[in-house]
């Protein structure tokens, strides 16, 4: 992981290409292209990715060189049209593993994150899980199996990376000529929707050929309706993450024989019963939520979401010289921070616990690492006080959350 560093100077990038979408949107008087909740649901997402990606990437790499060590079928010559033939090998597995992401269940709970957004704007390319990233790495195997040296797929898929940010917005139309040969925004718009004859197309990532080799291209005509054919009704961090492996769970649950419990995980999304979602939404999501936020509600979650930012971008900076204990608790308080993020736009009831263990979990690792360990017990205590003698859940619920 001795990239990391780099990598910390890179992500800041995203913003500055987000709020350059955002003004050039402003301008061409482009409604609808951004939504403030789904805009932070979307950045949230993708810092979770980022932040638990620092302890795969790694790991994946020394599957790659495995791979080609022991495995590989031929040695590739590392020449100049190595490089054109490695680009087409990777956008043809990519539209594999993108496909069957959609066609198969257990892939598609993974996928299926990527596009719940109802908005098509560059935040959206961060709506990216670790469960799908592994997924994506595991079929990038077949790459240094072939005979492509670690090194050169890595690169590569940077290159995929960075191209399939950008055909991520709605700023750009259509480019002519250019949409013979490449996946645009115009295409891959055509893949976010959830218009029935926009369903499961253009699965390219930067070519535009597999799909029509593979009988999977659509242009775009009408314009797009952007998300789920199912919208899932929810910002919850939590939910968004898991929601269909619950209704996978509850589907398989109605099956009485093995081979229709795995028809159910390994089947299509189109054999999905569904009257299932409805169910589940009913028991687990907030009946508290409202549409509209005040001003104080968005800035409290601005702040906590650049805390968020700010610690995942320091520790992917420092990640080399970092201890095991001090990357742990950095983890654990930006994915409890996201899970926060994400209830209190559901104005989830248990809000202000999850604001306990996140003060806990910060002052009782700066007691450790001051070595005062017989201090360990004030936050507790302070806890205890504030709940007990001021009611903090209940003006947390009352002025945060406005439940009364």
């Amino acid at each position: 992981m001795e990239n990391t560093a780099y990598l910390a100077f890179a992500i800041p990038a995203f913003f500055l290409f987000v709020w350059i979408e955002y003004k050039i949107a402003e301008r061409k008087k482009m409604k609808n292209v951004f939504k403030y909740e789904s805009s932070i649901s979307n950045i949230s997402i993708g810092i979770a990715e980022r932040l638990l990606n620092l302890f795969i990437t790694g790991s994946f790499y020394q599957l790659f060189v495995y791979i080609y060590e022991n495995y590989r079928l031929m040695t590739l010559p590392n020449t100049w049209w190595i490089w054109i033939v490695m680009l087409l090998a990777t956008d043809f597995v990519w539209y594999w593993y993108h496909r069957l992401g959609h066609e198969i269940n257990i892939f598609w709970g993974a996928h299926i994150v990527h596009h719940q957004s109802e908005e098509f704007n560059y935040t959206v390319a961060a709506r990216i899980t670790t469960l799908q990233a592994i997924v994506r790495n595991v079929f990038w195997c077949v790459l240094p199996f072939v005979g492509f040296h670690p090194n050169l797929v890595m690169t590569i898929l940077v290159v995929h990376g960075v191209y399939s940010f950008f055909t991520h917005t709605q700023v750009i139309g259509k480019l002519g000529w250019l949409e013979y040969i490449l996946i645009t925004p115009s295409l891959h718009g055509v893949h976010h929707a959830s218009d029935e004859k926009y369903l499961d197309k253009n699965y390219g990532d930067v070519f535009v050929f597999w799909d029509k080799i593979f009988g999977t291209f659509q242009e775009e005509e009408e314009k797009p309706h952007y998300g789920l054919t199912h919208p899932i009704k929810s910002y919850s961090f939590l939910w968004q993450h898991f929601h269909y492996y619950l209704e996978l769970y509850e589907a398989a649950k109605r099956e009485n024989t093995i081979k229709g419990k795995l028809r159910i995980y390994f089947g299509s999304p189109a054999v999905m019963d569904q009257d299932i979602r409805p169910i589940i939404e009913k028991k687990w999501l907030s009946k508290n939520k409202k549409d509209d936020y005040n001003f104080e509600f968005k800035n409290y979650l601005n702040i906590q979401l650049f805390v968020a930012f700010s610690l995942m971008l320091l520790m992917t900076y420092y990640y080399n010289r970092l201890d095991s204990l001090t990357l742990f608790v950095g983890t654990a308080f930006i994915l409890i921070t996201l899970i926060n993020i994400g209830a209190q736009l559901e104005q989830k009831r248990w809000v202000p616990y999850l604001e306990h263990i996140r003060f806990l979990i910060f002052s009782t690792y700066i007691i450790y690492e001051s070595g005062y360990y017989y201090l360990m017990i004030l936050p507790f205590l302070y806890v205890l006080i504030i709940e007990r003698v001021f009611n903090f859940s209940k003006w947390y619920k009352k002025k945060v959350l406005k439940i009364f």
